[in-house]
């Protein structure tokens, strides 16, 4: 049952202004931000990596086009979001979902998913359609069937020591991010400032939502136009998954960028553009042009 929300408040994060609501879903304290746009946009809707805040997408959500209306959250477990009794697959996740849309008053989305946030993204489209306008998946994979990064960089990850511990974050960084964090120090140590760590169980039953997961036997019954981005240099999620997802998935594109697993972070600018030309395309029918008339000849 749905409890009324009680806090609403308003944080200006850079140049956007988000509104920032917690709700009660289901016996969950769900923590929302939306950066309000125009009524002529399909809001999207964002889902986020495993153990990632919402503030840490603010720099990719500030790069988009101002008039486009963003809804964010913490899942359960996660940032300012309570942390479950029990464990949520991606159905369950997905149902939330679009309990928290409905709660919130909106109708039809567009989402885009990052890395684990992308399994989840693509379960809401399947279990949804009528909900997602288009699809946007990024740095992520079919979930069990997939190319796994390497064992070492999997390693790092089955743990949430780097979210309970911002300086060894820091540190693992260029290993598990890859791209730009290679290069650039400061981003590793900006990037892990605005973490917001819930504890470990939550990170847990993020895993847990994914174990034995696989979107890949339904993939092709994905309908929504589909932008897939990918990173070159991604030591978590090699760029053959998002080429499967691409081949799979019968509406849609491939973008490769030269950077690594949190492209939409250290390459937002370059990003963005990329995206709103897909979100403001309009679908293009087949359009059946009627066989000329022969001329008529007088005899």
């Amino acid at each position: 049952m749905t409890v009324p929300c009680s806090t609403t408040f308003r944080v200006t994060a850079m140049s956007q202004p988000f509104v920032f609501r917690t709700i009660d879903l289901d016996g969950n304290t769900i923590r929302t931000a939306v950066r309000p746009g125009k009524p002529h946009m399909t809001p999207l809707l964002v889902f986020n990596g495993i153990g990632a805040n919402l503030e840490l997408i603010f720099p990719f959500v500030n790069a988009l086009d101002p008039d486009l209306e963003v809804i964010a959250f913490d899942v359960p477990g996660v940032g300012g979001s309570s942390t479950p009794s029990t464990p949520y697959r991606f159905p369950g996740l997905a149902k939330l979902a679009a309990r928290m849309l409905d709660y919130l008053d909106y109708g039809q989305v567009s989402v885009i998913g990052v890395s684990w946030g992308g399994a989840l993204a693509q379960q809401f489209a399947h279990d949804y359609p009528e909900r997602c306008k288009k699809l946007i998946l990024a740095a992520t994979a079919a979930g069990a069937v997939m190319v796994p990064g390497k064992p070492k960089v999997l390693m790092l990850m089955a743990s949430p020591r780097r979210y309970i511990q911002p300086s060894y974050g820091a540190h693992i960084a260029p290993d598990i991010y890859g791209g730009a964090f290679r290069r650039d120090k400061t981003l590793a140590l900006s990037f892990a400032s605005k973490v917001r760590s819930s504890g470990k169980l939550g990170y847990y039953w993020q895993l847990f939502a994914g174990m034995g997961w696989t979107s890949i036997h339904w993939l092709h019954k994905i309908k929504q136009p589909t932008l897939v981005l990918a990173g070159d240099d991604d030591p978590l999620i090699p760029l053959i998954n998002m080429r499967m997802l691409a081949w799979r998935i019968p509406n849609s594109q491939l973008h490769v960028l030269d950077d690594g697993h949190l492209f939409l972070i250290t390459r937002a600018e370059t990003v963005a553009p990329i995206i709103m030309k897909f979100l403001e395309e309009e679908r293009q029918r087949a359009v059946m042009h009627p066989q000329p008339t022969p001329a008529r000849t007088n005899g």
